[in-house]
């Protein structure tokens, strides 16, 4: 009987959690800070009709971006922008349903 290895070769980078991950702000629409909660991107894509599975795969994808650029505060807009870029290329319409949802319930001009 024959035997079939797969290797698999992964591209790491050591974060030490604590050091970054308190220290991370989004800067909001009215100039407030408060800290980066990646659960309330989660939330949002939910509404768009995006399944959970979705909805975590892309705040984690925004997380590590934040992470890897070494940033200490984001700015909504430029949140919302990658958001709005990962959920174009999963579904045009989730993408759609967030911008009905911009504009008729927090009457919001796209920015994206």
């Amino acid at each position: 009987m024959k035997r079939y290895y797969t290797t698999y070769i992964f591209k790491l980078k050591v974060i030490k959690f604590g050091d970054i991950m308190s220290s991370i702000y989004v800067i909001k629409r009215n100039g407030e800070k408060e800290e980066f909660i990646p659960e309330k991107i989660v939330v949002s894509v939910l509404k768009t009709g995006a399944p959970v599975s979705v909805a975590r795969k892309i705040a984690k994808i925004v997380e590590a971006k934040i992470l890897e650029q070494g940033l200490t505060e984001i700015s909504t807009k430029d949140l919302m922008k990658q958001v709005l870029e990962l959920l174009k290329k999963e579904n045009e319409e989730w993408y759609r349903n967030w911008i009905i949802y911009d504009k008729a319930v927090k009457k919001r001009k796209p920015e994206a």
